[in-house]
């Protein structure tokens, strides 16, 4: 299945590259700026190949899971991995909010230096997916922006806080 749908986000930080990079996989920043408008509470953090990242976020007295298991790693340019939403037990279950949205995403995250700056590339697309599954992907994909885009609005204010 070549013709999967693709959600792509394309953004440059005025930042260099190892700062970008920690803001990624060092939990106390990931947790600042991942999951905007939510608590994030991260529970488990080991960014390696097979390594796994265990994602809380709180909304008041309501909680939404995540896990993440890493399958490629490549210090500072390249993670690769596959994301799910979960039960309070880590077990993978389907999104609360769009059933019918795929069990796990692969995710692909590239860092390119740009001079100062650093871009960076990411890429969402079903994994392992139904057909029901890739349709519901395909007609969220333009709404995907809105959260992407408020986490890497707070991750621009993180990496200048972090330069100041």
């Amino acid at each position: 299945m070549s013709d999967l749908p693709i959600y792509v986000l394309e953004r440059v930080f005025d930042a260099p590259r190892e700062l970008v990079w920690k803001s990624w996989t060092d939990p106390k920043r990931l947790s600042r700026w991942y999951g905007p408008n939510v608590e994030t509470i991260i529970h488990r953090l080991d960014v390696k190949p097979g390594g796994l990242w265990l994602n809380e976020m709180k909304m008041g007295s309501r909680s939404s899971y995540q896990r993440t298991e890493y399958t490629d790693v490549v210090e500072p340019a390249l993670l690769v991995c596959l994301m799910s939403n979960t039960d309070a037990d880590w077990n993978i279950a389907p999104n609360p909010m769009m059933p019918d949205c795929p069990r796990v995403l692969l995710t692909t995250v590239t860092f390119e230096e740009d001079g100062a700056n650093t871009k960076i590339r990411l890429t969402w697309a079903p994994h392992e997916a139904s057909a029901a599954e890739i349709a519901c992907f395909a007609a969220a994909i333009d709404g995907m922006g809105k959260g992407w885009g408020a986490g890497m609005k707070l991750l621009a204010e993180l990496l200048a806080e972090l330069q100041a």
